[in-house]
């Protein structure tokens, strides 16, 4: 083994014991940050390692006089453990699932796909599980959207992660992905229903304080049902302007002879005068820039056909209000609460309290 992986393999060892900060090693090639988990790379960038994930804690109480929904429960909303590094122009990720709430076991497979960075940031390939390029709020980490849920919005129409391959890139502001992949699940027969989804973004102003984002993305699917096929298209816009954030989206969906569409609006403001990051088409978690932590109050309006199972409704056309504050200690720990009120067309009507405890690194 030549030195510099062996000392890449020791340095990862000796990693673990270490307390805080970051640490460089007597040799010349390595790079150790302990700073929020474990993180070493070769200071020439040619390889890397590291472990991270997250644990969110919450508390939830939900009523609907739909279906006489009347339940609270304190449980692991998620809990999931990654390793992701690269060596040369190959990198990788696999992140797992250790415990879900509503009596899921761990185990399952979160990401789990290798990359391909031989062509540059214009043009990266990658093969496996993995998000598909659709929805800003979709594609935003759930360890960095501000409200604690995504909306009733995002969870009926954006497709989530499957396999496949994906063809996407980036500059300076801008970004793009186009992928191939199975439509249903990841039994033994997947590609007899596959799906083409695409998404680009672009930034015509960012800059340190201030970034107006627009993005556009579609994917048609082939589906087990009797619509046979489902067309989706999704609008973007967004921005942000000092502490202030605002974000929308428009979805519609062909379903055979049935379209469905709706939308969602949200309002972000943080109270202590951070900006809300933005990288790469999507936005990051705040971060304080004082010891004494970071807040942050939110508020979102959403109308359409959507699933509004968070309020303990069904997937139909409604209305549903979001507001939430959240507390961030620092940039691992964020402290939530969120208040979701949703009502049917026909009537029928539900709400929602969640509370969070968040680590991530």
């Amino acid at each position: 083994m030549s030195k510099k992986y062996l000392g890449l393999a020791l340095a990862i060892s000796a990693a673990s014991a270490a307390q805080a900060g970051t640490v460089t090693t007597s040799g010349e090639d390595l790079v150790i940050d302990t700073d929020s988990g474990i993180k070493v790379k070769v200071s020439d960038n040619s390889a890397s390692f590291q472990l991270g994930g997250r644990l969110q804690w919450d508390y939830d109480a939900t009523q609907s006089d739909a279906n006489g929904v009347d339940t609270t429960d304190f449980d692991v909303r998620r809990a999931r453990l990654y390793a992701k590094g690269h060596f040369g122009d190959w990198a990788y990720k696999a992140q797992f699932n250790v415990a879900e709430s509503d009596g899921k076991k761990g185990g399952d497979a979160e990401d789990l796909y290798i990359r391909y960075l031989g062509f540059g940031s214009a043009a990266t390939v990658t093969i496996g599980k993995q998000k598909e390029p659709f929805g800003l709020e979709q594609l935003t980490s759930s360890k960095d959207i501000s409200a604690l849920e995504r909306s009733a919005m995002s969870e009926r129409y954006t497709p989530g992660r499957s396999g496949g391959i994906q063809l996407s890139g980036k500059g300076d502001n801008w970004t793009y992905g186009i992928g191939y992949f199975e439509a249903n699940g990841d039994g033994s027969d997947d590609f007899n229903n596959t799906a083409v989804t695409a998404r680009g973004t672009v930034a015509p102003i960012q800059t340190n304080n201030m970034v107006v984002h627009l993005g556009a993305g579609y994917s048609t699917r082939d589906a087990d049902t009797q619509a046979g096929e489902v067309d989706k298209f999704n609008l973007e816009l967004a921005g942000a302007s000092g502490p202030f954030h605002a974000q929308a989206e428009y979805f519609d969906s062909e379903e055979g002879q049935v379209d469905v569409d709706g939308y969602y609006v949200q309002l972000g403001w943080i109270i202590t005068g951070e900006s809300r990051p933005y990288k790469a088409g999507v936005f990051k978690r705040v971060e304080p820039s004082s010891p004494k932590g970071a807040w942050e109050v939110i508020a979102r309006f959403e109308d359409g056909d959507g699933k509004y199972s968070d309020v303990g409704l069904a997937t139909t056309d409604g209305k549903q209000t979001t507001l939430g504050v959240n507390y961030y200690a620092n940039k691992n720990v964020r402290l939530g609460m969120s208040y979701m009120d949703g009502e049917q067309a026909n009537g029928a009507s539900g709400d929602e309290v969640r509370a969070r405890l968040q680590y991530a690194f």
